[in-house]
């Protein structure tokens, strides 16, 4: 049986405007191969409504998953709840359990919760809260979008709170090997290799230092044995 399939939208000007590096992805890559969970796509968009309406409806159609990092923070700029909720045709308003986590961490620090931090309890109506331990402001989940926080150590701590509620399958092994040759000397053995492994994933990825140069080949899947199999017969290859 297939592992469940995800998707993320990394949505952010300043992740496009390349001030901010995004991170995220590669946190949730990592998390979800772990959890037998395929990330099959990854898109970055703007603070836009339009686009993120049009993105969330697509990829929430195509995949089991999908992840959102960005624009759930205080500021006018962090319409993301909105568009989810648009892409759902669900209301959207300040939630009496949102107001209460916020309220609670606020006052501790004795800080005011004022009418920009109220923003982050606006949450679209059949929405269900995603835990944030760091700064207490959650994330949501509606449909099959997990709309969480763009702050890395936020992110994180949101994607620990997910993952235990989602049924994985099997987790994705990998293996590697180390070839001083160049990509033109292996493409035809390594070809044949991934023809006689059809369940398997191989990837070649050149470098070059210190005067030598060759490719790290890369050996991807969820059946353990075959992709030990696989290492084996790429290592007679290229002693």
């Amino acid at each position: 049986m297939p592992n469940p399939t995800a998707a993320m939208i990394v949505i952010g000007d300043e992740i496009l405007s390349g001030r901010t590096r995004d991170s995220n992805m590669h946190h949730l890559a990592g998390k979800l191969a772990e959890a037998g969970i395929d990330l099959k796509e990854v898109r970055m968009i703007s603070d836009d409504h339009d686009a993120i309406v049009s993105a969330v409806q697509e990829v929430s159609a195509l995949y089991d998953h999908v992840f959102t990092s960005g624009g759930i923070g205080p500021t006018h700029d962090d319409i993301t709840a909105d568009g989810i909720a648009a892409a759902f045709g669900q209301r959207i308003d300040v939630r009496d359990d949102a107001r209460a986590i916020l309220a609670a961490h606020y006052a501790k620090s004795g800080t005011e919760l004022n009418t920009a931090r109220l923003r982050m309890a606006r949450i679209p109506d059949g929405a269900s809260l995603i835990e944030n331990p760091v700064s207490a402001a959650p994330g949501f989940k509606l449909e099959n979008v997990h709309v969480m926080a763009g702050v890395p150590s936020v992110f994180q701590a949101m994607v620990e709170s997910v993952l235990p509620s989602l049924t994985g399958g099997a987790p994705l092994i990998s293996r590697s090997l180390r070839v001083e040759r160049g990509e033109g000397d292996i493409a035809e053995p390594l070809g044949a290799l991934a023809r006689a492994y059809p369940m398997l994933s191989m990837g070649s990825y050149p470098f070059q230092k210190d005067g030598k140069y060759g490719a790290h080949v890369v050996i991807r899947g969820s059946d353990a044995a075959a992709v030990d199999a696989a290492l084996v017969e790429l290592q007679a290859a290229f002693p």
